[in-house]
């Protein structure tokens, strides 16, 4: 049979599958009746002293309170007796059965009497309360928990990216130290290189004057100007080759090129440093204080059914 907010008579339906609208809940028989077969109910032996409540009152009761039977679940008689060494209700047969050597077995009826009345209600109805109020204040307390928890993110991750920028610009600055001295150490190359050459081209075109003048030299000078312009000649050429055997002497044709050398300090990061850092979770004790509840005490026997 469906379940819905609408119930249909269980007796009528399982008769000739009528689906009359039940008014009433027999908590016995766990069965819902229509008006007419309610009126049977209430008028058979066997089911006139039968609890029974409206459709609408069922609707409203806890899911697990629908599930408890005033029936053993595995003599599938009534409960008639309360064992209070078990706490739990008890049929005829249960006695035999489990409970021969309990002492404590008291008449169910008189556990139920007046327990809608006692003390216990308000005490119980007073724990759920306070255990309520418990649950939201730890939930209040918890969402500021996260609060506090994306606020120490954003610091943690300004404090990682603060760390990073001044990584960064350090890491601008040395290089531009070394971009510096790069460019400097090119320029001191370069005006000593351009110095040589613009030397050397001097010299290389004093030595294409005097080829030039040789020649006309050999074709008009006479006997002594020839002799005396050899002799020049010769103390030129002289001077020019003892000129180059001292710039190579002395290193001036030795090949500089510009080599770097990355800092073993800079250097190791690549190989040493394996993170950037290490997260942690720092544990705090539970500061939280919650309102002292009642101690406990057996006010009202629980039943157990399983």
């Amino acid at each position: 049979m469906a379940s819905s907010d609408k119930k249909i008579c269980t007796l009528c339906y399982d008769d000739d599958g009528t689906s009359t609208e039940a008014v009433t809940w027999c908590i016995e028989c766990k069965v819902f009746l229509c008006t007419d077969c309610g009126k049977h109910h209430k008028k058979s032996r066997t089911s006139n002293d039968h609890k029974t409540m409206s459709t609408k009152d069922y609707h409203e009761l806890p899911k697990f309170m629908l599930e408890i039977s005033g029936h053993c679940r595995d003599h599938k008689k009534k409960f008639e007796l309360y064992c209070s060494s078990h706490a739990c209700p008890c049929c005829v047969q249960c006695v035999t059965h489990k409970h021969q050597k309990c002492q404590e077995m008291q008449q169910l009826l008189d556990i139920l009497k007046q327990v809608k009345s006692s003390a216990s209600v308000p005490l119980f109805e007073k724990d759920l309360k306070d255990v309520k109020e418990h649950f939201d204040e730890i939930i209040k307390y918890l969402n500021s928990r996260m609060d506090s928890s994306n606020i120490h993110k954003q610091k943690a991750t300004e404090k990682i990216r603060s760390m990073r920028k001044s990584i960064d610009d350090y890491l601008d600055k040395i290089e531009k130290d070394l971009l510096d001295d790069l460019e400097s150490k090119r320029s001191k190359l370069k005006l000593k290189m351009n110095t040589l050459l613009q030397q050397l081209t001097q010299r290389s075109n004093e030595i294409s004057q005097l080829q030039n003048e040789f020649s006309k030299m050999a074709q008009c000078a006479t006997e002594l100007q020839m002799y005396v312009g050899l002799r020049e000649i010769e103390k030129t050429t002289s001077q020019a080759v003892k000129y180059i055997e001292d710039l190579k002497s002395g290193g001036q044709f030795d090949e500089n090129n510009l080599k770097v050398t990355v800092s073993s300090e800079l250097q190791s990061i690549l190989n040493d440093v394996k993170s950037f850092g290490d997260i942690n979770i720092n544990t705090t004790p539970f500061t939280l204080q919650l309102k002292a509840g009642r101690k406990r005490s057996s006010t009202v026997p629980v039943s157990n059914y399983s």
